[in-house]
């Protein structure tokens, strides 16, 4: 007889919720607000919960400056203590933001310049091997370009589906530079999977909401051709095929 396979035991993982999202000129920093910037001993409060992995900042907001170059300070003091605890850091780059000042999510170069700040952080941390590049890619595409709350405040279908492809190819660029480094690194996807309900009479909205919903990881996946439910809403808003 075979003996069973030993499944590993379960893990408990955590977040640090960590939105830096801009309105106009100004930046919302959640770490700041919520005032863990300023206290570095949260990290040992975290670990002795029994924390083994943990969803944890390392904005591209943050850390590039102007002309390109880039401040680790936050990264050389959080990361080495996260190691030194045995929790594993997962390394968030974009969490509901748009890079910094000289780019955004309609900015056609906002993939390549994501991925070469993965790059440069994996060079620095070659031993990260957990990555989430672009919190809920669909979530901060509504939030920016559909519903006009967040920069850069446009309310229509193309810029929605623009900047949603923008930072679909932004993931796989930077995982594609991290993966460079370090080859076994984890892609860690999140995205907001809330479904949504209605009457009858708005049942055409309800379906498209619950297929819309699936569209970071269908892209992601490669799902979205010729067939797939959403296959027309982009091309009907003037995306090429391509």
């Amino acid at each position: 007889m075979n003996e069973p396979k030993t499944k590993p035991p379960l893990e408990l993982w955590g977040g640090v919720e960590c939105t830096r999202n801009r309105v106009g000129d100004v930046y919302f920093d959640q770490v700041a607000r919520g005032g863990h910037a300023d206290r570095p001993g949260d990290l040992d409060r975290i670990a002795a919960l029994g924390v083994r992995a943990l969803r944890y900042p390392f904005l591209w907001e943050w850390s590039e400056a102007a002309g390109g170059s880039f401040d680790w300070a936050w990264a050389d003091a959080r990361l080495p203590r996260l190691r030194e605890l045995g929790v594993r850091p997962i390394a968030g780059l974009v969490h509901h933001g748009s890079g910094p000042p000289r780019t955004g999510l309609l900015d056609p170069d906002f993939a390549e310049g994501l991925a070469r700040f993965a790059g440069r952080l994996a060079e620095r941390f070659p031993w990260l091997d957990a990555y989430t590049p672009v919190n809920e890619p669909l979530t901060t595409a509504r939030f920016s370009a559909l519903y006009g709350h967040w920069y850069p405040h446009a309310r229509d279908g193309l810029s929605f589906a623009r900047a949603l492809l923008h930072q679909c190819k932004a993931v796989v660029l930077a995982m594609r530079a991290v993966r460079a480094v370090r080859p076994d690194a984890r892609l860690v996807q999140t995205e907001d999977l809330g479904k949504t309900y209605g009457t009858p009479t708005l049942r055409y909205q309800v379906e498209f909401d619950n297929e819309r919903r699936w569209l970071s990881f269908d892209l992601l996946c490669g799902r979205v051709g010729r067939g797939h439910p959403m296959a027309d809403f982009f091309l009907g808003l003037g995306v090429p095929e391509r």
